[in-house]
């Protein structure tokens, strides 16, 4: 299963992909923890982001393609993964397809979480209340400044990307804003309806080279016919008959008849 979840901040991207990597046994493949690992390993795309990120620089477009490649080819993600935080943008969404085609990889399907901005803003000012209540600790995204920026940045970049997977039909629409349950069942209820990958067709393992050549010559010689018992039996006859008249006529020849 490999998927797409889009949605502003505050959607409940998070809470679905925790969920269905544990119910599919994918992984989820986030872009901050993706450039992390590889500039750590010291790869040569990793270098490269490194080099750019310590300019100040955004790590273009063919740099996160290049990284997102190598992480699918890993052997956890064989199963499928949800990508998060990529693609943000069209152009990145192409890149994402060309790359996932050369592998003889694509989607099975992107998810948007539909949700109306007002209620959302409301939503996260209930969880700021609640999360002062309780003394607990609030996410960055929590401060409205921040969530209101996060919300135009995804307007204008990510948005897009609803028509351009539409136009594709992988576009599964769920509404967000219904209790975490229900949108687990909308998930789950979308996916459900997807077609079954086509099992690779198993070829039986071809014959030594002599034996295929041992078996065309003999493929290549003609069967003998036989003929059957009586058909011979009735051409001896045949002959015995013919060859007692022949005798005849030349005893009776030789006596002058």
């Amino acid at each position: 299963m490999r998927l797409i979840l889009l949605g502003p901040p505050g959607a409940g991207k998070g809470t679905q992909a925790q969920r269905l990597v544990k119910k599919y046994g994918i992984v989820q493949l986030s872009t901050g923890d993706m450039l992390r690992a590889a500039v750590a390993a010291g790869s040569p795309i990793g270098l490269r982001a490194k080099d750019i990120m310590a300019r100040g620089e955004l790590v273009p477009d063919d740099v996160v393609v290049a990284i997102v490649a190598d992480r699918v080819d890993q052997p956890d993600a064989r199963k499928g993964f949800i990508l998060d935080g990529f693609p943000r943008t069209v152009p990145q969404a192409v890149a994402l397809d060309r790359m996932l085609s050369a592998k003889g990889l694509k989607l099975d399907a992107v998810i948007e979480l539909k949700v109306d901005a007002t209620i959302l803003h409301k939503r996260i000012a209930t969880r700021v209340a609640e999360a002062a209540a309780r003394g607990g600790a609030l996410r960055p995204d929590d401060k409205p400044e921040i969530l209101r920026t996060r919300i135009e940045a995804y307007r204008e970049q990510t948005a897009p990307l609803v028509d351009y997977y539409r136009l594709q039909g992988a576009l599964k629409a769920v509404d967000g804003m219904a209790p975490i349950a229900e949108v687990e069942g909308a998930i789950d209820g979308a996916l459900a309806g997807l077609p079954k990958r086509a099992a690779r067709k198993k070829t039986a393992p071809k014959p030594p080279v002599a034996k295929r050549k041992a078996s065309a010559k003999v493929a290549d010689k003609k069967p003998t016919r036989r003929r059957p018992a009586r058909v011979s039996a009735a051409r001896g006859s045949g002959r015995k008959e013919a060859s007692r008249g022949r005798s005849t006529l030349r005893t009776t020849k030789s006596r002058g008849g």
